[in-house]
């Protein structure tokens, strides 16, 4: 339980920027910025870009506040605002704290009974989800997925039978990976889309399966990407039967999949385990060797 400081306290104020077009600043970001006593950024280069384009000019003391330093400086922040000072905090693009620097400052000026508040603002993963085409009742926003491989296959198996659609940030780079492993885990006919520059000149929403998405990044991506994936369709369990799944991998197969994707894919979408699809398809083949 976090209590209230003895004496005055600042307050930290987590500013919304925009995440391509400059005119979808908040009304309240300028204001906010003439306003602050310390104005902590992602990257300062980028706020003075900002404020140029805004027309402002921030009065407080400006500080980098990144990946590399967050842990380093919250204490120095959180001792300002325990002291009375107005904190802005700034990312890039977007809300702060969203796989962006925010957290730690959050939760430390919580603790320190510190009020936060926020100026609402441009969001991709709210903007992509919207733009997607996919069910937005109920959504995961997930992040980033590891770099390494291996790490990326296991944790969308985490997430392979989840009913939500899910939201991701991946790097121009790594997409095709990425898509083809999704592709692999999920299926190659689960929808997605591939939104990239949204609110930019070159904004573009690429929509299909899986499967074909990762062959079109597989071409090349350019911009700031964000993935929005279908969630595995509802389904009773026992609703199929190890005849009908072992039928829907073959034609899978005999579609261009490779059997393992077929088994995810079919998994997903009767709602079931990879492993018992997987058995079913043993079972059937171990059968037809046995029969005379």
């Amino acid at each position: 339980m976090t209590t209230a400081q003895n004496g005055p306290t600042g307050v930290l104020v987590l500013a919304g920027t925009p995440i391509g077009d400059l005119a979808d600043a908040p009304p309240r970001l300028a204001a906010e910025l003439e306003r602050a006593d310390v104005v902590a950024a992602e990257d300062t280069r980028r706020l003075r870009r900002l404020t140029q384009g805004l027309g402002v000019h921030t009065t407080g003391r400006v500080v980098s506040y990144f990946e590399g330093n967050e842990s380093a400086r919250t204490p120095e922040l959180v001792e300002a605002l325990t002291g009375g000072a107005r904190v802005l905090l700034v990312t890039d693009a977007g809300m702060p704290s969203v796989s962006d620097p925010g957290y730690r400052l959050v939760a430390a000026a919580v603790e320190k009974g510190v009020r936060v508040t926020a100026v609402p603002g441009p969001s991709a993963v709210l903007t992509a989800l919207a733009l997607s085409g996919l069910p937005v009742d109920r959504f995961c926003f997930e992040g980033f997925l590891p770099r390494k491989a291996g790490e990326r296959l296991g944790r969308l198996r985490e997430v392979e039978s989840e009913r939500r659609t899910l939201v991701y940030f991946e790097a121009p780079h790594r997409l095709d990976d990425t898509l083809a492993a999704m592709a692999e885990v999920f299926g190659a006919g689960r929808r997605a889309a591939v939104c990239r520059e949204l609110t930019k000149t070159y904004e573009e929403v690429k929509r299909g399966g899986l499967g074909e998405l990762a062959a079109w990044a597989a071409e090349g991506v350019r911009g700031e990407i964000t993935v929005v994936v279908e969630g595995a369709p509802e389904a009773a369990p026992g609703e199929v039967d190890a005849e009908e799944l072992v039928r829907r991998v073959q034609v899978r197969e005999e579609a261009g999949e490779r059997r393992k994707e077929a088994i995810a894919a079919v998994a997903a979408e009767a709602g079931l385990p990879k492993r018992e699809v997987f058995d079913a398809v043993v079972a059937a083949k171990n059968a037809v060797r046995k029969a005379p």
